[in-house]
């Protein structure tokens, strides 16, 4: 059911929705004023449920501060749109609940019965929505006008990212485990990293702090076609000038910084992937030594995915996967481990159930899509949505630093 939750709630926040305060509890003292941010307060309960939800989400980090500074966020975004008088009727809000619900398979009624069983009442929900739509209209209304998509923007995009780019990237990755109880300092130091620009400092710090096995190599990965990557990641990585790195990224138990090293079209086009396939054995015992000696092992006795069918003989059917789907619906960091593999190669780099399995994973083929699959309008969409969660970052900030905000 967790794993139902992530999938449609990060599919939320990809369209800029961002939880928002629940207007009903019972308990005392729930309703105390916890942060006022100008004239409109946040009560213990609303940070209550929303460090629910952060941990529904796996989300890394000090869930108490990231659930503050979330609410503080709603606040700022539904006052900006109440200064312009505007107003989403309830017909506006079932339509975002029905988008909402159908991003996770799943019919509204079905999402409220999931939302409740972590807690979560149903008008808690409809203030999340609201403030989401909101927001997105408010941005569009006021920015709409001065984003500006070229048709050679389009042909780039589509060419680095759509329709058979030959664009290739080099990259070096810094992969941080998150102990139990350290999210807050993990996330702190995956921030500090991510603010790094020589290349020699980002390579100690992933010697001194990664758990992929790059970090022998100072993190440093080979060239890549940018259509083996995940569809999420690649415009992030367009953005990067050499020597810049993303900000931090959230995986399954870690967290991700990638920099930018250099970046180039090959005559050779990266035809895009529609579909990939792999295999996952999972190894008790996570990464101690004896289970990554065990890995080793096998990595050198099988050839193909169809071997591990025989590896897994006598054991229970759940500790081997073999799925076939499209790049955007492979968790994230399965994607980019599968990303730097060929056929038949294997990763050891993941984990499962909390550290205690140890992830080997084996690519066993990618299928390439058609050329003429890539919409221009979708591409056209996507670069428009970009520029405008730009200006929305930028006003979000002029808010915050205008806004008085005080805590207790």
């Amino acid at each position: 059911m967790k794993q139902t939750m992530r999938q449609i709630l990060f599919a939320a926040a990809a369209v800029g929705t961002i939880l928002t305060a629940p207007v009903s509890a019972l308990a005392q003292g729930l309703f105390d004023s916890v942060i006022k941010v100008n004239d409109r307060v946040i009560t213990q309960y609303e940070i209550d449920q929303r460090e629910l939800l952060l941990g529904v989400l796996n989300v890394p980090g000090n869930h108490a501060k990231l659930a503050r500074e979330q609410l503080i966020e709603d606040r700022l975004k539904l006052e900006a749109s109440d200064a312009v008088g505007l107003r989403i009727a309830q017909e506006g809000i079932d339509k975002g609940v029905a988008e909402f619900a159908s991003r996770g398979n799943l019919k509204p009624e079905q999402l409220y019965q999931l939302l409740a069983q972590e807690g979560i009442d149903k008008q808690s929900f409809h203030d999340f929505i609201l403030s989401g739509i909101s927001w997105r209209e408010l941005i569009r209304a006021k920015y709409n006008s001065r984003v500006s998509v070229s048709e050679t923007d389009i042909d780039k995009a589509m060419n680095a990212i759509s329709g058979g780019g030959s664009v290739q990237v080099l990259l070096s990755e810094i992969i941080i485990p998150i102990p139990q109880g350290r999210e807050a300092d993990v996330q702190a130091l995956a921030e500090e990293i991510s603010q790094i620009e020589s290349y020699d400092a980002f390579s100690d710090a992933a010697r001194k702090y990664s758990a992929a096995n790059s970090r022998n190599v100072g993190g440093r990965l080979g060239w890549m076609p940018i259509t083996n990557l995940p569809p999420a990641l690649r415009p992030l990585l367009l953005d990067l000038a050499p020597g810049e790195a993303t900000a931090p990224l959230p995986f399954q138990g870690a967290v991700a910084v990638f920099q930018m090293r250099g970046i180039q079209e090959s005559a050779f086009r990266s035809p895009e992937i529609a579909a990939v396939e792999y295999a996952a054995y999972y190894m008790p015992g996570g990464r101690s030594a004896e289970t990554l000696a065990r890995a080793e092992k096998l990595r050198g006795e099988i050839d193909r995915c169809d071997d591990l069918y025989a590896v897994n003989k006598g054991q229970p059917d759940e500790l081997l996967d073999r799925v076939s789907a499209t790049p955007a619906d492979l968790p994230r960091d399965i994607a980019l481990e599968l990303s730097k593999l060929d056929k038949g190669e294997v990763s050891t780099n993941l984990t499962r159930a909390d550290g205690q399995q140890l992830v080997f994973l084996m690519l066993c083929g990618r299928t390439p899509a058609s050329a003429g699959d890539t919409s221009r309008e979708d591409i056209a969409n996507q670069l428009r949505n970009r520029q405008l969660e730009a200006f929305a970052d930028g006003y979000l900030e002029e808010l915050r630093s205008e806004a008085r905000i005080t805590t207790r």
